[in-house]
């Protein structure tokens, strides 16, 4: 087999197909997390905590200007907080996705098999001799 058909067949492969459809969701449901955390639930932080942006949050390394902002490099620790608070948010999504697919397949595999067309016919036999 050559390369390039071994190759066509490993990146045709069912299981890859689902690993770039998966990556292209996670990097959609990433966006949406982030922008539910950026847009949704920081400004309610916010609110409750005396409107304090955390985005904004950081420490001056140089002097500060007039104006109160930064005149040489800074360190933006707000930006990790809410990177961090969106990331909690979405392993715990994830978690729970993860936790409910378990459990569908816990009740799938605890459903009894079906029964195969010789125990079906077994059976209606066994149920004429009855009558």
């Amino acid at each position: 087999m050559g390369m390039i058909s071994e190759f066509k067949e490993f990146a045709m492969a069912g299981n890859m197909m689902d690993m770039a459809v998966g990556i292209i969701m996670g990097g959609a449901f990433g966006t949406v997390i982030k922008s539910l955390i950026e847009d949704v639930i920081m400004p309610v932080v916010g609110h409750f905590s005396g409107g304090m942006d955390f985005g904004k949050l950081a420490v001056c390394l140089g002097d500060k200007a007039a104006d109160g902002t930064c005149g040489g490099a800074a360190i933006s620790y707000g930006s990790f907080i809410n990177a961090f608070i969106a990331f909690l948010l979405l392993a715990w999504v994830l978690f729970m996705i993860i936790k409910g697919m378990n459990k569908a397949k816990k009740a799938e595999a605890e459903a009894p098999p079906e029964p195969t067309p010789s125990e079906t016919l077994l059976a209606e036999i066994r149920d004429a001799l009855k009558k």
